[in-house]
């Protein structure tokens, strides 16, 4: 009798796991440096193979941005507790997008140091998904300004300019919190990764506090809050 043909790997199947290779190749040695027969050693498939199934090292490597892309955005909106007060579910929303990054590390290596490095087409593709993200968080705070009653008082403009600020703080916070344990940021020697609760939470704190102020009515300004918001008579004097 002839040998047993070994079971046929269905295409799908065989792309996530080159897909997967790469993920960690790309994120373990860069963009430039990665090489598509490591990718193909790792996926324990031939390196023709990995160029039949996805033809070139620039459209992988796209197809890599785009797949973490939406599994982010998808964890972020899935994480959101619906029909709950908007600081719930910024809060639930933050939780969200650090658990998903603190457990996928390559692939946030790949979005947030890689990818926005290496110029077009790769940029472009990381802006979609920060965009996407954005948008959504300010669908957020224009729905907390709506529950304190100032929705007419933040600009649509302001409203956007908070929701990407509060991005980048996310995103930085990611790249924080992501280091490794026994490799503190100032060389200090070893520290305790923070949860993603944790991270949240300090999110948080740090920009909630200021847009309930601000929701509340009060405004910042140089040397304290003067008529519509100018600044205060110390201020205009020095």
């Amino acid at each position: 009798m002839g040998a047993v043909k070994g079971k046929r790997v269905p295409r799908a199947v065989r792309e996530q796991q080159m897909m997967d290779a790469a993920v960690a190749t790309f994120a373990r040695r860069g963009y430039r440096a990665a090489s598509m027969d490591e990718i193909a050693e790792l996926a324990g498939v031939s390196k023709p193979l990995v160029y039949l199934y996805l033809n070139s090292k620039e459209e992988l490597f796209s197809a890599v941005i785009r797949r973490e892309s939406a599994a982010l955005v998808e964890a972020v909106t899935a994480a959101v507790e619906p029909d709950v007060a908007a600081d719930r579910q910024l809060w639930s929303g933050l939780k969200g997008f650090f658990a998903h990054t603190a457990e996928h590390p390559d692939g946030w290596a790949v979005l947030h140091q890689q990818a926005r490095t290496q110029g077009e087409p790769f940029v472009r593709e990381v802006a979609v998904m920060r965009a996407e993200i954005a948008d959504f968080v300010t669908g957020l705070i224009s729905a907390a300004a709506q529950e304190a009653g100032c929705d007419g008082e933040l600009a649509e403009r302001e409203v956007a300019s908070l929701a990407h600020a509060l991005v980048g703080a996310a995103e930085s916070l990611a790249e924080w919190a992501n280091v490794s344990p026994d490799t503190d940021t100032d060389g200090a020697g070893e520290r305790e990764r923070p949860s993603a609760q944790e991270t949240a939470a300090t999110l948080m704190n740090f920009a909630w506090a200021g847009l309930g102020r601000l929701m509340g009515g009060e405004r910042w300004a140089p040397g304290g809050p003067g008529p519509d918001g100018e600044p205060g008579a110390d201020a205009a004097a020095s």
